[in-house]
């Protein structure tokens, strides 16, 4: 059962966090925080976020969002554009796109020609962003895992990196007191998967996003960067209560490369996103947080 009492869930973070620190440090007294600032440069978005905007005015929107800053474009689909239309447009604003999300059901059925839209477009990953809801059973994770690791070996040969990106039914605890998302992450080769890691979801099921960061180092290239009011309303960054300077001190060990903003319903389009783009530009955190393993 899912445990979501705010008393709950932070005592879940702080065991997890603890143990999972305390264990890498009585396994190396070599153990050292660094505390060197930085703030991130190159900010992304998932265009999720705006996919009423994109579908209304595509080029406009990437437009706007290069006005504000954003350097890196996740897509969520292409809204009738085709692969080298949508080269084309990032090209003449400065745009790159890292990643795309990328329907489970398109990976099983026809992963040649999305190896093909992705390799157009310069991506160098492609994202399973969800589950279908009839398909999260243990047995069902192990299943995924073994259909990453698959696709993966065919995305490699294009120099592009398969991908998981959690919500948080991936953290319900099953027979056994097993959840699925250590099923995923622990089935799938490192060299073939890798994750993105939606920091709202991670704390909307009470885990703390970092414990995963030391238990998986390195496997974590981008990050979804989405706020959480107290009363569990996803909001925009810096209207919430979630540490991210404490966060991304941990990207050296997690292998943070893209920053991600995410917004599933924001209240005011792309001002909504110019709210968190400044939030992000302004933070200021440790350089990494580095415990040799």
């Amino acid at each position: 059962m899912r445990k979501r009492f705010q008393s709950v869930r932070q005592s879940r973070r702080d065991f997890l966090k603890k143990t999972a620190v305390s264990a890498a440090i009585a396994a190396s007294p070599l153990g050292t925080a660094t505390a060197q600032l930085r703030r991130v440069d190159d900010i992304g978005i998932q265009l999720y976020s705006l996919r009423r905007e994109m579908a209304a005015d595509f080029e406009g929107t990437l437009e706007q969002l290069a006005e504000i800053g954003y350097t890196e474009m996740e897509f969520a689909g292409y809204h009738g554009k085709s692969a080298d239309e949508v080269r084309r447009i990032l090209d003449g604003f400065g745009l790159t796109s890292p990643a795309a999300h990328v329907p489970l059901n398109a990976i099983r059925q026809d992963l040649e020609r999305e190896i093909e839209i992705s390799a157009t477009i310069g991506q160098q990953y492609m994202v399973v962003p969800s589950l279908p809801a009839d398909e999260r059973s243990l047995d069902d994770y192990r299943r995924h895992a073994e259909t990453l690791n698959r696709a993966g070996e065919k995305t490699r040969e294009a120099g592009i990196t398969m991908a998981y990106h959690n919500h948080d039914f991936e953290f319900d605890i099953q027979e056994g007191g097993r959840i699925g998302y250590d099923i995923i992450t622990s089935q799938t080769d490192p060299e073939l998967v890798v994750f993105e890691m939606d920091l709202y979801w991670a704390e909307e099921a009470g885990y703390d996003a970092t414990f995963f960061f030391l238990k998986y180092p390195g496997r974590y290239p981008m990050i979804h960067i989405k706020d959480r009011a107290g009363s569990g309303e996803m909001v925009d960054v810096g209207r919430g209560y979630i540490d991210f300077e404490d966060l991304f001190s941990y990207g050296a060990k997690g292998g943070f490369r893209h920053y991600i903003i995410e917004h599933d319903n924001p209240s005011d389009g792309i001002n909504s996103m110019a709210y968190s783009y400044n939030t992000v530009r302004n933070l200021r955190f440790k350089s990494s947080y580095e415990l040799p393993f």
